[in-house]
């Protein structure tokens, strides 16, 4: 009998070799800006994209996720989608992609448990209210015309790669130092664009200039998927819609089809919207990897592709929708965005949060850039860090309003760490800080924010 032992990180690359189609990225071939300190190890039995995998998990930007808003606030009841269930749920389904196409499962897991680490507490709400104040559009935070030019925009992806690569601090150097591959595909989630003014702490390694890889593009169709299923199961919990409503569309019609007696003979209506659910999913995970396959196929030949080494000189063309519905199914995609749109995300509940969102947001921007003090010790340390200014809490308070006036008020990198601090709260946090600045004698103790 052979003796065993221990797979070290060479003989799992060659595993994983073994298991990937020539155009999965194999792991062995992949990118970091710094070399990974040994800190005393001297055994390596991991793979560079599952190092990456678990640094985000033990990140404290993936930790916040859980009391982050989905499209329901995370503490309107035990059930509705938190940004960190919405997480695992996209992480899922891009590795049963992954793992159907031949693609590298730990690039698309590290991908998608990183993708919305920057987003904001209050879901898109509080995304699009951070980016109408940089863009100087918010009657409530108005900002002065130079620091609107130098600031830069506000969007979750690009924040989440801000967070990787710069705000997370467990090491001796800035962020969590992950490849450029689960960087380049964190980006690349959602829409991004070359010009896009934010300022990203390096585009190194990022590919700035083509589509993104095969993994990618797995997780940013996943997160589709997932976004459009898991958001319709909970407008239906909510009363937002019915089932009658539901089982109208065209892609439900099909899953009712197919599922026939299962679904017709069922009588409980829970347990039908279940069936429903889960065959949505299937309905658009199926389709996507037949018709990915049959991309990919029409790539590979086109450009006379057999092995590796021809891959590697063809990707760079690689469209930016090879992982993708066919035309009839991306429609009954589409159609189902539209309904959720227009039955979910426009219901009242739904827009009362956003409201509420959007006060609670600005209220805290305009609390902070008015009084810096008001912000935490972290920030304020950052601030000095970043700029050689004086610790303000240090100086004499006769000194404390013009050093505010004269170094805080035009200052764009100030109004970015006040950004950077608001997108990583979570929506408790959030909350409280809001009812300690504004309504002292209702604020909660606690919360979950004192970030540093």
């Amino acid at each position: 009998m052979r003796e065993l032992s221990v797979l070290d990180r060479t003989h799992l690359e060659r595993l994983e070799k073994r298991r990937l189609a020539l155009f999965g990225f194999p792991s062995s071939e992949a990118t970091r800006r710094l070399p990974v300190a040994e800190e005393g190890r001297h055994f390596d039995y991991r793979t560079a994209f599952q190092r990456d995998r678990d640094r985000i998990l033990h990140s404290r930007a993936f930790r916040r996720l859980k009391h982050k808003t989905q499209v329901y606030v995370p503490f309107a009841g035990d059930h509705p989608r938190t940004r960190l269930t919405h997480t695992l749920e996209v992480a899922q389904i891009s590795r049963t992609m992954a793992r159907a196409l031949g693609l590298n499962e730990d690039l698309v897991e590290a991908i998608a448990l990183a993708h919305d680490l920057g987003h904001t507490p209050f879901g898109h709400s509080g995304e699009k209210t951070l980016a109408r104040i940089l863009a100087g559009e918010e009657p409530a935070c108005p900002l002065p015309e130079g620091v609107v030019r130098q600031v830069g925009s506000f969007k979750h992806n690009y924040q989440s790669v801000r967070v990787v690569d710069l705000l997370e601090r467990r090491y001796d150097h800035p962020g969590l130092n992950l490849t450029d591959q689960v960087r380049e595909g964190i980006l690349k989630h959602t829409g991004w664009r070359r010009s896009f003014p934010f300022p990203l702490p390096t585009t190194d390694g990022l590919r700035l200039g083509l589509s993104c890889h095969l993994e990618g593009q797995v997780v940013a169709l996943a997160d589709e998927i997932a976004q459009q299923t898991h958001d319709l199961e909970d407008g239906l919990a909510a009363e937002a819609v019915s089932l009658a409503e539901i089982e109208r569309l065209e892609a439900a019609a099909a899953v009712i089809a197919r599922a026939g007696e299962s679904y017709r003979g069922e009588r409980r209506s829970f347990q039908r919207a279940a069936i429903l659910q889960r065959g949505l999913i299937h309905l658009f995970v199926t389709d996507a990897l037949t018709h990915t396959v049959r991309n990919l196929s029409r790539f590979l030949s086109r450009h006379d592709i057999g092995d590796r080494r021809g891959w590697l000189g063809a990707c760079e063309r690689l469209p930016a929708t090879t992982v993708s519905f066919s035309p009839r199914v991306g429609e009954l995609f589409a159609e189902l965005k539209g309904f959720i749109y227009r039955f979910i995300i426009n219901h009242q509940e739904v827009n009362r949060q956003d409201h509420r969102a959007r006060l609670v947001v600005t209220g805290l921007f305009q609390a902070y850039y008015e009084n810096p003090l008001n912000l935490p010790t972290y920030v304020l340390l950052r601030f000095h860090e970043e700029t050689g200014r004086p610790y303000l809490r240090d100086l004499p308070i006769a000194r404390t309003a013009e050093e505010v006036k004269t170094f805080y008020h035009g200052e764009a990198r100030f109004v970015r760490l006040v950004v950077d601090h608001l997108a990583g709260m979570s929506d408790s946090y959030a909350l409280s800080e809001y009812e300690a600045l504004y309504y002292p004698h209702t604020a909660r103790p606690g919360g979950t924010g004192g970030r540093g």
